[in-house]
């Protein structure tokens, strides 16, 4: 993977992760999944990649969004499947635990 696309992606996910974090401890996970997942979608679309989502919020939550199948960044650039999950530990998060985190795997797709 090109090195700017790593860095891009090492923002989206932390893009996710201070999202999340604003509601740590609240006692309200779905509203910190939700923060979650729209810094996410919100950073992804900004990225010049003609990325699809492979592995998703929707399906998992009944999300809205990053489900599968749903198109992300700007449509120019490479062509790139993504798996993502804006918090894993949702619950952990609302507890004010340790240990969730925010996560992203991608893939170029190859040209044939």
């Amino acid at each position: 993977m090109r090195r700017e696309l790593a860095i891009e992606f090492s923002r989206v996910t932390e893009a996710a992760a201070l999202a999340g974090y604003k509601w740590l401890g609240r006692g309200d996970k779905n509203t910190a999944d939700g923060a979650a997942v729209n810094a996410m979608r919100i950073m992804l679309n900004q990225i010049n990649i003609d990325g699809t989502i492979v592995i998703g919020e929707g399906e998992i939550d009944e999300a809205p969004m990053l489900y599968i199948g749903e198109k992300v960044g700007t449509g120019h650039g490479d062509a790139v499947d993504i798996a993502v999950d804006p918090i894993e530990g949702t619950r952990m998060t609302g507890d004010g635990q340790a240990n969730a985190l925010a996560y992203w795997r991608s893939a170029i797709k190859a040209v044939s």
